[in-house]
């Protein structure tokens, strides 16, 4: 794994733990000889981490759709930016050029990044690893809520227990380094088809 792509909210949150593991988390990637993937502004924890990398002498690149840059909230001061023309083509381009995905505390789009990533490793569209920097355990009630839909057979174990979850950036980077990928299509698909058959007909 050599690039890293973090998901992270366009706002600080409430008090101080999150900029501060945002700046930890920036440290851990340096330290590790990581280049930071992210979405390409500067506001929120987003720019905490692309600063802290950049204030380490670490790589950044960007990725933001036109219509974002186009409201003043481009980061000017990192080493590579990549303008794309929607949400839709970011992600997929972040999801290229990325070798693993952690998700720090966000909103809406910090959960649309998460779950398409999912996605993808479970279509095997990707093999690579995705993550959540717990921080103050922010995504506890998300993974007790995950639990819950495995438990009633949306999700597969393996596909659940493929979620890396830790609220230490150095170990979560560790545990992303040794990921080993779950099942991919199309043997747990055939398995759905006969549930399928045999219960509904």
């Amino acid at each position: 794994m050599k690039k890293v792509c973090v998901f992270c909210g366009s706002a600080l949150g409430v008090g101080d733990v999150y900029l501060k593991d945002a700046v930890n988390l920036g440290k851990a990637l340096v330290a590790g000889g990581y280049e930071l993937v992210y979405g390409g502004s500067n506001i929120g924890l987003m720019r905490v981490i692309a600063d802290t990398v950049m204030r380490g002498g670490g790589r950044v690149t960007g990725v933001m759709p036109r219509v974002l840059a186009g409201r003043e909230i481009l980061h000017q001061g990192i080493t590579e930016l990549k303008l794309v023309d929607s949400m839709e083509e970011r992600k997929r381009v972040m999801g290229q050029l990325a070798d693993g995905f952690i998700a720090m505390p966000g909103g809406i789009g910090t959960l649309d990044e998460l779950f398409e990533a999912l996605t993808w490793n479970q279509l095997g569209i990707i093999r690579k690893p995705v993550a959540l920097l717990n921080t103050g355990g922010f995504y506890n009630a998300l993974c007790r809520f995950l639990d819950q839909v495995t438990d009633q057979g949306f999700i597969r174990n393996e596909h659940r227990a493929s979620l890396l979850v830790e609220d230490d950036p150095q170990k979560l980077l560790k545990m992303m380094d040794g990921f080993l990928p779950a099942e991919t299509l199309p043997g747990w698909v055939e398995e759905l088809k006969r549930d399928t058959e045999k219960r509904h007909g």
